[in-house]
């Protein structure tokens, strides 16, 4: 008998039909924790569609320095033994369709509720085998209990790393020093463009790259950047984070780990301040590492930020939305995201020094979220199948 964490109610779910409707193959786009969260949804939704699930497809990025798929950072015969009873998980097909692609089902983000079993399924039963990237404006909450309980089953339980990279990643865990805060810090210049934020003071080299990231998403200006920057919709420097770290009696001398790539602008910001920084480049030089790509990479921080003794987020992204979820499910709460709703305002009314600093120490003082975000908000009950 297996126990899991879902929501709403703690009773039995429905049992798995004993006729698969056909296969779907859920194709994961983006960072690993984009594709985490794809996934997890994806099984969901199979489970919603009564369909087998083939093993999943994570597309190759240069954009993200990717090409490593889901073999490469997750264990899969665990995988499928820990979904056993909640969906059905193939690695190969059956003769008829194993020799033709899935024909692509369209879930992109739209108006209103998306509906699986009205526009999906019908694709599915015709076809046999298709594949899907699960929409971003779906309503988990309208899913029935068995749906919510295969979905958080493949993401609290099921998603293990290979050997291999769990033990790297348990390198990387025992070489930082005790206790340790995790930081995850966005401060790259797709990110800065992206957010269509202006910033001061800014390095000749920054505006460089954020000018080279900005393609046709150009910076606001006047009363639309204010309401923006109002609104905290622009990452924080890391000279900011530093700031506001400080704020909150965080000694100088933390041994903090940089949860992050290797393209983060500006940092002397931050190491200026906390002279105990450490990252994964800095801890691990054996050839292995060196030929890692981005999923891989990715995971390694994933798997000390959800182990560490505290973990701080300046942004809400997805990685962040699932290692808040998991350090709840796990029972550590020392979980923080910085505001920089918060941070905007103060500095918009002229506050600084310590009067800046006293006000974000309030601002921040019930801010010790507990884990849930809005990953998966409803798995945290048992529930026993």
């Amino acid at each position: 008998m297996q126990t899991i964490a879902c929501g709403l109610l703690c009773s039995n779910a429905a049992a798995l039909p004993a006729k698969t409707n056909g296969y779907i193959r859920v194709d994961c786009y983006g960072g690993l924790n984009q594709m985490r969260r794809d996934l997890c949804d994806g099984v969901g939704v199979a489970r919603l569609l009564n369909a087998t699930l083939v093993l999943p497809k994570f597309e190759v990025a240069a954009y993200w320095n990717e090409s490593s798929g889901f073999t490469d950072v997750f264990d899969v015969d665990y995988f499928i033994q820990q979904l056993k009873g909640f969906i059905e998980v193939v690695k190969e097909l059956p003769a008829e369709i194993a020799s033709r692609e899935p024909v692509r089902v369209d879930c992109s983000k739209r108006k209103g509720q998306f509906d699986y079993v009205e526009t999906v399924l019908p694709s599915l039963l015709k076809h046999r085998y298709i594949s899907i990237t699960p929409a971003m404006s779906q309503r988990r909450d309208r899913f029935p209990l068995y749906g919510k309980a295969a979905l958080c089953q493949a993401c609290y339980s099921a998603l293990r790393l290979t050997s291999a990279l769990e033990k790297k990643s348990t390198e990387l865990l025992e070489a930082i020093p005790k206790p340790f805060l995790a930081l995850h810090l966005r401060f790259e210049p797709d990110m800065v463009a992206y957010s269509q934020c202006e910033y001061d003071g800014l390095s000749h080299s920054s505006m460089e790259a954020i000018d080279a990231s900005r393609g046709e998403r150009k910076p606001w200006t006047g009363e639309t950047a204010r309401v923006w920057r109002s609104r905290g919709k622009c990452p924080l420097t890391p000279n900011e984070t530093a700031f506001i770290l400080q704020s909150l009696s965080i000694p100088t001398n933390t041994h903090i780990y940089l949860a992050a790539g290797d393209g983060i602008m500006e940092l002397e910001g931050l190491t200026s301040v906390y002279t105990n920084v450490v990252t994964k480049s800095s801890l691990l030089s054996g050839e292995d590492f060196k030929t890692m790509h981005g999923n891989t990479k990715a995971a390694l921080d994933y798997y000390v930020s959800i182990n560490s003794d505290a973990y701080v987020a300046t942004y809400f992204g997805n990685m962040d939305k699932m290692v808040a979820a998991m350090r709840a499910y796990k029972g550590l709460y020392k979980t923080l995201f910085l505001s920089r709703k918060a941070f905007a305002d103060f500095t918009s009314q002229g506050l600084k020094g310590k009067e800046l600093m006293e006000a974000l120490r309030k601002a921040h003082r019930d801010d010790y979220v507990m884990g849930r975000g809005s990953a998966l908000p409803d798995c945290f009950c048992d529930f026993q199948l």
